[in-house]
């Protein structure tokens, strides 16, 4: 059943009950496509009040203190670098709740289309998520998608949200179900878009570029994936580490070792390894970096007692149907629609030496694939200040990320976008 809403100076088209008790309902509010905030949920600790985003990547709560935009009475009010002070009601859209079935199983999504008449050559996304557990429709990056004139069509992934089935990492099944949502969005805005493809940020770097060899798509969109195996991920993690330690040489040999015998362990599901992986731990003895080297799971493997790994090892790192082996770069050789792949250059989390490596075959190939480059991210296109411990605290989406997809999802892709860097030029 449709709802119409009423703000003050616009119509809101959504879905019966989803209307939020919050000062301010989800979405962007605003003036246009350059000047808007997207506004969701509450805002998780530390920050408070509701979730912000603007397009150039500043993010917050509308509580926190010294905040630039509050939520009050359904009016978002934005207080500039000038001091000016704007008010803007949410920009109207229509919200469709609906779900669709993949591989037996219900799955629940919302279409999120800009209001307004009928416009043929809009693009349609569907997001594919990373390894997250929480709802993507409850995402705010949907909104700041609509905000810039694209449908989006954002689903709980199976075993969260409203969406039946088991929570998995397994990216075929996974691939099967972004089809399915792409197949299902095609339907619900038919005669309302022109392109349609994914985008698909972290783990969706996996699961998107495969689910577009399941469904005809134009576009596929990447943020901060990897063109590497899980296991290849967590040896350059290793690396990463040892190499930010200023390990030795030999202790980096022990690095590789301890990683060759942790891939063992999980390309058999823990039915071989653990003798050869003892013996890494009695060769590595009590070295200071053995206590703080993490991997993906490799640090955690090393520090685990033989019995305990035997018992429990499966059950904690190999419960969730992950290929350990998948191979991504034959999936983007079959690959037929143009691709976007966006990097954070100081990725910890997705060491992105090898991708891009991988990106830069593609391209010398003549395919059709964009590379870019932000400098001084991380995971997330975050940018970050470094503690004194050495970790990181993400402050902002870094400027032009954010606009950088939407303008390449709408074909209209133009100048620079903030500290982004072309790879190997454009195609």
């Amino acid at each position: 059943m449709m709802r119409i809403w009423m703000i003050p100076g616009i119509w809101l088209v959504g879905i019966a009950g989803s209307a939020s008790a919050a000062p301010c309902i989800p979405g962007g509010y605003g003036t246009g496509p350059d000047a808007f905030v997207v506004i969701g949920a509450t805002a998780p600790t530390p920050a408070v009040g509701q979730r912000y985003l603007f397009l150039d990547g500043r993010r917050g709560g509308t509580d926190d203190p010294g905040a630039p935009v509050r939520c009050v009475d359904g009016v978002a009010t934005y207080r500039d670098a000038d001091g000016q002070v704007r008010r803007w009601t949410r920009m109207a859209t229509r919200e469709t709740d609906s779900s669709f079935a993949s591989a037996a199983t219900r799955l629940t999504g919302q279409l999120i289309e800009p209001a307004g008449p009928a416009d043929p050559r809009r693009p349609l996304v569907v997001l594919v998520h990373g390894s997250e557990r929480t709802m993507a429709v409850a995402a705010i990056y949907g909104h700041m998608l609509a905000a810039q004139g694209i449908s989006v069509f954002a689903y709980s992934k199976r075993g969260t949200g409203g969406s039946e089935g088991e929570y998995t990492q397994n990216f075929e099944l996974l691939a099967d179900d972004a089809a399915a949502a792409l197949n299902h969005a095609r339907r619900l805005a038919a005669g309302r878009f022109g392109r349609a493809g994914f985008f698909g940020g972290s783990q969706g770097g996996w699961v998107a570029p495969l689910a577009a060899t399941r469904t005809p798509v134009d576009f596929v969109a990447v943020g901060f994936g990897l063109v590497v195996s899980p296991i290849e991920e967590d040896r350059a993690q290793l690396l990463d580490e040892a190499r930010d330690a200023q390990l030795n040489a030999g202790a980096v040999a022990q690095v590789e070792h301890l990683s060759r015998v942790t891939a063992q362990l999980m390309r058999t599901h823990f039915a071989q390894g653990f003798e050869e992986l003892e013996q890494v731990r009695r060769a590595i003895g009590d070295a200071p970096w053995a206590k703080r080297i993490k991997g993906e799971y490799s640090g955690d493997m090393l520090r685990m007692r033989d019995e305990d790994l035997r018992r429990i090892g499966r059950a904690r790192f190999d419960n969730l149907e992950i290929i350990w082996d998948y191979d991504a770069e034959a999936v983007l050789r079959s690959l037929k629609a143009p691709l976007l792949w966006v990097l954070a250059q100081d990725d910890r989390e997705a060491p992105i030496d090898a991708t891009r490596v991988v990106l830069a075959r593609l391209r010398a190939e003549g395919r059709p694939v964009d590379a870019y480059l932000f400098p001084q991210t991380d995971h997330g296109m975050v940018e970050y200040r470094t503690n004194a411990d050495g970790s990181r605290t993400a402050t902002r989406i870094t400027d032009g990320y954010l606009k950088l997809l939407g303008d390449w999802i709408k074909g209209r892709v133009r100048g620079r976008y903030g500290q982004g860097m072309v790879l190997g030029g454009a195609h």
